[in-house]
């Protein structure tokens, strides 16, 4: 039986089954729908919002829907506080990557209009219009998990013992992809800080096993500042995670998409042996929020190049 393994991305998420879900619901109702069940194949999600955030969002109509009209419809769930850097090295990373996502100060981002004007020079959330109350929580939190995760930030919610974020995530990963009730062909879908953490597990953790595709969805792993985290193991002439995918990889994107609209194209960052492998597909989704995994999983071309490495 064919089995996709998927991956979230940034801020708080429902309840993991809720999720799942929420993902197999959406990839059924697409353009060209893609019943994960009806065709046979099993699914299981990576969750890891549960070390960042004190309980899983319970408005699910939230996430169901592909209205922007709330903070979590838009990845902006949990009301994550901007990330401390503890040093000089992670003071940087976290202003680089602001920088890419804003031109706005702190205190800019109170009295930002919801729609700047076009003129002004622009960070990728200026290009949204969304209020800014809405836009700040999503920065916080791609801020924040992008941080805990590469640093390995020891952190857990109030009333909890903090853990390793990195090293617990990526155990989730790797006994999610080694569980017994895993067969081939098997795919890995992730989206968002999912990719970051699905590309650093099947490329640089040794207990993960094996997989036969993977599939990226509105990836930040184009930016500098991620690909130098991602060292030792990540090089632009052998950046392919050739030692865990089997198969091919895809990357799709959409170029309003503020976390990866920056530099969304993979194939000449992720060589494998020096030639280019990476399969990019651009697409559009609808909306002012093009981020959303709802959006990216009822595309057309989602359907197609995961029904072709399912192979049913």
């Amino acid at each position: 039986m064919p089995h996709v393994t998927f991956i979230h991305g940034i801020a708080n998420k429902p309840p993991v089954d809720d999720l799942l879900r929420i993902w197999r619901e959406a990839l059924a109702d697409a353009a060209e729908p893609l019943p994960l069940g009806d065709r046979g194949v099993s699914s299981s999600m990576v969750y890891w919002a549960d070390l960042l955030h004190e309980k899983p969002e319970e408005d699910l109509s939230a996430y169901e829907g592909v209205l922007e009209n709330s903070a979590e419809a838009i990845d902006g769930g949990g009301n994550a506080s901007p990330p401390r850097p503890q040093t000089a090295q992670e003071a940087a990373f976290i202003e680089a990557l602001r920088a890419r996502m804003t031109t706005l100060s702190d205190a800019e981002l109170e009295t930002a209009a919801p729609v700047p004007a076009p003129a002004a020079p622009q960070g990728a959330l200026e290009r949204v219009p969304l209020p800014w109350f809405i836009k700040k929580r999503v920065l916080n939190a791609y801020l924040s998990d992008v941080h805990h995760y590469l640093f390995d930030v020891e952190y857990a919610p109030p009333g909890r013992t903090p853990v390793r974020i990195q090293q617990t995530i990526r155990r989730r990963f790797a006994e999610a992809v080694c569980a017994p009730a895993v067969s081939r062909p098997h795919i890995v879908v992730s989206h968002s800080m999912g990719t970051v953490i699905a590309y650093d597990c099947l490329k640089r953790v040794a207990d993960c096993a094996a997989v036969d595709g993977f599939i990226t969805l509105g990836s930040p792993l184009g930016l500098d500042e991620i690909q130098d985290k991602l060292q030792p193991g990540w090089s632009r002439a052998d950046g392919f995670p050739h030692e865990r995918v089997a198969g091919g990889w895809a990357n799709m994107f959409d170029r309003l998409d503020p976390v990866c609209g920056f530099d969304p194209v993979l194939a000449s960052d992720f060589r494998n042996g020096g030639q280019s492998t990476v399969e990019d597909v651009a697409v559009q989704n609808d909306g002012a929020w093009r981020h959303s995994i709802t959006k990216y999983l009822r595309q057309k071309s989602f359907a197609t190049t995961l029904r072709r490495m399912l192979r049913v």
